[in-house]
């Protein structure tokens, strides 16, 4: 279930960010020639409309929007026939006969102004930065857990200590506690604490000696774990390892929930830049720490956490992938849409196109470099799994 929740989340984050292109693209008067979901090889042609072809591919992660031109050496092909595959000829002369306004017509992507160009490139990241917004809009609408300190303008209901953040190498995190864990009982040699708040908590912590029980409500589901604090030496006191805060649900009106949506698109959108930033600025200096950076495999896990704690928490954290989904794809790395733009700019700058096989090669290197550094945390996503 938890799979195929990823697998639906995935194409519909998809979807949007090739959206933004197909629809700016056509807005441009480029020829759009597929629009497919999931990569070849394809499964099943569900139409062509507006002279483009939309496919359904066997590979469900991820997705393309086939822009006419956008590959520097494409060439004008005499016909409609010779523009799909011999497969895509059979296959739509099976179907009805397309008609003469389903012809593929349009511009070239190069033969558009860079702006326009830009604007093709930057749609499917406005897109995903859009949908991000209209999910957060929605939590805040239907009730989104926040701290009982938020400045959102609106009364927290049914306030709960939780774990915000289980640390590496300490015992709640080896234990199995995680983030999203309402705390609501401890029992240790010195008695049991009924009531925990963010005062009385690690006061019983740092008190207790050997074993103790944490009684925690994950998602509806009553768990206990048994669990060894350790002495933090900077500190002198006894720690398990947690981040904890009084969290409740909020529910705002629609045009509250609407304001609050964006604000937090863009303040979520600053800090994943930042990150992002940062990251790439250890890479350069081959100080790069990526134990926190999840794949395919990790996500999943992640999904599975964020549906068992409720539909909330799934939306946000789907908004939050949106968010890093765009602004990883504006990195100006060959194969994404940021290197793509950064060819836009050093064209226009220039002032002549830049060579179709330098183009496809840095493209075809980056492309197996962002493949290999997959394969890499994949790799380490399943060995966190065992």
């Amino acid at each position: 279930m938890t799979f195929l929740i990823f697998l639906i989340i995935l194409g519909v984050l998809v979807f949007v960010h090739e959206l933004g292109h197909f629809l700016v693209a056509k807005k441009a008067g480029i020829r759009v020639d597929e629009f497919g979901l999931g990569f070849p090889p394809r499964a099943k042609i569900l139409g062509k409309k507006w002279g483009t072809l939309f496919t359904l591919n066997w590979i469900p992660f991820g997705g393309f929007v086939k822009i006419f031109g956008e590959d520097y050496e494409e060439d004008e092909p005499d016909s409609k026939e010779n523009s799909f595959s011999e497969n895509t000829q059979i296959s739509l002369q099976s179907s009805d006969k397309l008609s003469s306004g389903d012809v593929s017509v349009g511009k070239r992507f190069t033969q558009v102004s860079k702006k326009w160009q830009a604007a093709v490139l930057c749609a499917g990241v406005a897109f995903n930065v859009l949908f991000a917004w209209f999910l957060f809009s929605i939590s805040f609408m239907f009730g989104v857990p926040v701290s009982v300190d938020n400045n959102f303008g609106g009364d927290v209901k049914d306030p709960s200590l939780t774990i915000i953040e289980t640390i590496d190498g300490w015992p709640a995190q080896e234990t199995g506690l995680k983030a999203g864990d309402k705390i609501k009982e401890l029992s240790s040699n010195i008695g049991t604490l009924e009531l925990p708040t963010l005062d009385n908590v690690p006061n019983f912590i740092n008190d207790s000696s050997g074993e103790m029980s944490i009684r925690v409500d994950r998602g509806g589901e009553i768990l206990d774990f048994e669990i060894v604090p350790k002495v933090d030496d900077s500190q002198s006191k006894k720690m398990i390892g947690i981040n904890m805060d009084m969290v409740g649900t909020l529910s705002l009106p629609v045009h509250k929930a609407i304001y609050q949506g964006g604000r937090s698109t863009a303040e979520i959108s600053v800090l994943t830049v930042k990150g992002i930033a940062g990251l790439i600025k250890d890479a350069v200096k081959g100080q790069a720490n990526i134990s926190q950076v999840s794949g395919p495999v990790g996500i999943i896990g992640l999904v599975g956490d964020a549906s068992r704690l409720g539909f909330a928490y799934l939306l946000t954290f789907t908004a939050l992938i949106s968010i890093n989904l765009a602004v990883i794809n504006l990195v100006p790395f060959p194969a994404l849409d940021g290197g793509r733009v950064l060819f836009v700019i050093i064209e226009s700058i220039t002032r002549k196109p830049i060579n179709p096989k330098v183009a496809n090669t840095l493209n075809t290197i980056g492309f197996f470099l962002l493949i290999a550094l997959m394969v890499v945390i994949t790799y380490r996503d399943i060995l966190k799994l065992f």
